[in-house]
């Protein structure tokens, strides 16, 4: 599939206004380094009700994984292991975001 540049930066704009894009790049902006589990709890307290129960962070686990792994191969964050920056195609463990320094 070979996408034209107009198809590529239709969808990058698509991407941009993804809510958890929005939330991960909010969260990020103070300069801070945060896990996946972090922007997760933070996207699930703002839009939680009552009634959903203390994990309710955890159906949005794989989705700041995607969009964070995505972030980082177009270089608008960093996905970081004991400080250094790591390659998003291949992580293992516990790792932090923060916005390219």
């Amino acid at each position: 599939m070979n996408d034209t540049p107009e198809e590529i930066e239709e969808a990058e704009e698509v991407q941009a206004d993804d809510p958890i894009v929005v939330a991960i790049l909010d969260a990020l902006a103070g300069g801070v380094n945060l896990t996946f589990q972090d922007v997760a709890r933070l996207i699930a307290k703002q839009r939680g009700k009552p009634k959903d129960g203390p994990n309710l962070w955890r159906r949005y686990m794989n989705a700041v994984k995607q969009q964070a792994v995505h972030l980082a191969k177009n270089g608008r964050i960093e996905i970081t292991r004991k400080g250094e920056a790591v390659d998003p195609k291949d992580f293992k463990g516990i790792v932090k975001m923060r916005l390219p320094r």
